[in-house]
């Protein structure tokens, strides 16, 4: 079963993590200098917040697929909706190995379709530069998460 993606850029991950696991009565499932991240069932949501990046608020949304089949089927919705689609394929960030592509919708908000392979200790390939990982500009996915 696919789960919801959200990603929010703030500019204290401390307080940050105090409000949101009051708000959602979890703790997160990974917390990292500059990034944590919630798995929770009811909602079904990946929920992460970040320090890297510009700005503050919604960096992208996201569908996280659990299967080669649900991301294929994500990827052919994607298609459809007549939009540029950047296939990442096999990639690292977010502290995490994905495969994954992006789609950004009609305002410029990225929507990020993926499926995690494996943790990885660092939040980016090291060939990225820093604020690389987990953007997308309207019409040009940059790479990564």
């Amino acid at each position: 079963m696919k789960r919801f993606h959200v990603h929010l850029h703030v500019d204290d991950l401390d307080r940050s993590i105090a409000f949101y696991s009051r708000l959602f009565a979890a703790e997160p499932a990974r917390v990292e200098a500059d990034y944590a991240k919630w798995m929770l069932e009811d909602p079904r949501l990946n929920f992460a917040i970040s320090t890297f990046g510009s700005g503050k608020g919604i960096d992208h949304l996201g569908i996280q697929a659990e299967d080669e089949g649900e991301l294929a089927q994500l990827r052919s919705r994607a298609e459809l909706a007549d939009r540029s689609l950047l296939d990442e394929g096999e990639t690292s960030c977010c502290y995490a190995r994905s495969e994954k592509h992006w789609v950004t919708d009609p305002q410029g908000i990225a929507w990020e379709h993926y499926r995690t392979l494996d943790s990885v200790p660092v939040h980016n390939k090291p060939d990225q530069q820093a604020g690389a990982c987990c953007t997308a500009a309207p019409g040009k996915a940059k790479a990564c998460c």
